[in-house]
C-alpha cells in the first residue's frame, strides 16, 4: 500500500486510530451492509475463500458480527485459520475499506437472538432456533480506507468541474485504520 501513497498529498492522508477508527468501521459497515469475507481456503477446497456476507452488526468497539451455518466452508476455514480479510464498499464512488482481523465462531444464543431478522429464515429454515446457526465475530486488527473528504455531492461536483476545465480537483482522502 505504501507505493499507492507515495505521491499522495499530505492533506489527502488521515490515519485513524482508536475511537476514530472504530467510528469509521461502524459507519462503513452500516453504509455497505455487506462485504466480501475472505478466509484461507482449506487445501482440498475449491471455494476460493471469498464470499459475500451480510454484516449483521458493528458494535461500539468496531467488532463485526455475522451469522453463518455451522456446516459452511467458511466456518471450517476459520477453525483452521482465524485470520480473515473483509472488503467493504459504501457507495459507487466512495467509501472503500479493507480490514484484516481475527474471526471466532460461537453458538452464543443471546447474540443470535440479537442479530436475528426474519430474512435469515432464507438460510436457517427452522428460524432462530435452527441448530445450524453460528455467530462469527471479527475483531479488526488493522485496515486501510479510501473516501472523499466532503461527501458524494461535493466530490461529484469537483469531478465534473475538473473534467470541464481539465484540472484535477481531488477530493479524496485515505489512510490506515487501527482500531
Amino acid at each position: 500500500m505504501d507505493s499507492i501513497n507515495r505521491n499522495q498529498p499530505e492533506d489527502n492522508r488521515q490515519d485513524l486510530a482508536a475511537t476514530a477508527a472504530t467510528a469509521r468501521i461502524r459507519d462503513m459497515s452500516k453504509d455497505a451492509g455487506a462485504c466480501f469475507f475472505c478466509t484461507t481456503p482449506l487445501p482440498d477446497s475449491d471455494t476460493g475463500g471469498t464470499r459475500p456476507m451480510s454484516i449483521e452488526q458493528a458494535d461500539d468497539d468496531g467488532v463485526l458480527w455475522f451469522l453463518s451455518a455451522a456446516d459452511s466452508h467458511k466456518n471450517a476455514e476459520i477453525q483452521a485459520d482465524p485470520n480473515v480479510r473483509l472488503y467493504l464498499q459504501a457507495s459507487k464512488h466512495s467509501g472503500f475499506l479493507v480490514l484484516d482481523g481475527q474471526a471466532t465462531v460461537s453458538r452464543d444464543r443471546d447474540r443470535i437472538e440479537a442479530l436475528w431478522s426474519p430474512i435469515m429464515k432464507t438460510w436457517f429454515t427452522e428460524g432462530k432456533d435452527d441448530p445450524r446457526i453460528t455467530v462469527i465475530r471479527v475483531q479488526p486488527r488493522a485496515g486501510y480506507y479510501w473516501d472523499n473528504k466532503h461527501g458524494d455531492f461535493v466530490a461529484a461536483t469537483k469531478m465534473a468541474l475538473g473534467a470541464a476545465i481539465g484540472k484535477t480537483l481531488d477530493d479524496s482522502i485515505e489512510g490506515h485504520v487501527a482500531p
